[in-house]
């Protein structure tokens, strides 16, 4: 991997606004940082951004694990093997513009089902479909918070955030573990990934500021134009 202190700085204020965005929201920083890699540092994805989503989910976890739902968080997180599973071998097999556009087709679906449809009973059926999908999107594409936090969207902000911080801890080191079997894992990846472990734990900590505006009601819309924009992107940068 071709490393200049241009395409460092820049990935490092990508990283950290984008760790500000999850740690306000539950999810996003992916949407931020993605784009920002793949130009400045392309081969760095996606091993580098899913290694980057492991001190932000541990922080999350952390500062608000009394309202995580931790059975739904194991029902995800036995969805997101099967989902894992087949987005290592889509990564293995299909370029990074087209899982590019895969994944923010099915995400931008979510988004419209979300709008059109009434609330989706958070059960274990709704829960294990989602870490599925989670497992597919996160691990060919580095965008697999969306379809969690669609589903989790009419819960209060300290349990959505909590639950998909979580979730995303064991979906995590489980995309890390296929990628890694499937031969798809670059030591200079992971080397990138720890030393913008920093940028990460200052991005969650000005997200916790934004708690109490997003949790008066402003949380859901939030969610949804967020990942409306994270798909709209994804699709953008695949087709062109």
């Amino acid at each position: 991997m071709d490393i200049t202190v241009g395409a460092v700085i820049a990935a490092a204020v990508a990283i950290a606004i984008g760790a500000t965005v999850q740690g306000s929201l539950g999810f996003g920083m992916n949407l931020v940082s993605v784009p920002v890699l793949a130009l400045v540092l392309p081969k760095a994805l996606p091993v580098t951004v899913i290694v980057l989503g492991i001190p932000i989910a541990i922080g999350m976890v952390r500062y608000e694990r009394h309202a995580i739902d931790r059975a739904g968080v194991g029902w995800m997180v036995a969805g997101r093997v099967p989902g894992a599973i087949l987005g290592a071998w889509i990564v293995a097999t299909v370029s990074t513009s087209t899982l590019q556009a895969i994944a923010g087709g099915i995400v931008l679906i979510l988004v419209i089902a979300s709008g059109f449809m009434p609330p989706v009973r958070v059960r274990r059926e709704a829960q294990i479909a989602a870490g599925v999908v989670s497992g597919l999107t996160g691990t060919s594409a580095g965008i697999g918070g969306p379809p969690l936090a669609l589903l989790y969207q009419h819960h209060p902000g300290p349990t959505m955030r909590s639950t998909l911080a979580a979730a995303f801890f064991f979906g995590t080191v489980m995309s890390l573990v296929t990628l890694v079997i499937a031969r798809q894992v670059r030591t200079d990846q992971i080397v990138l990934g720890v030393a913008m472990a920093p940028m990460v734990v200052v991005g969650s900590v000005m997200g916790r500021r934004l708690h109490k505006f997003l949790d008066r009601g402003w949380l859901r819309p939030a969610v949804l134009i967020l990942a409306s924009i994270t798909a709209v992107t994804a699709i953008v940068h695949g087709v062109s």
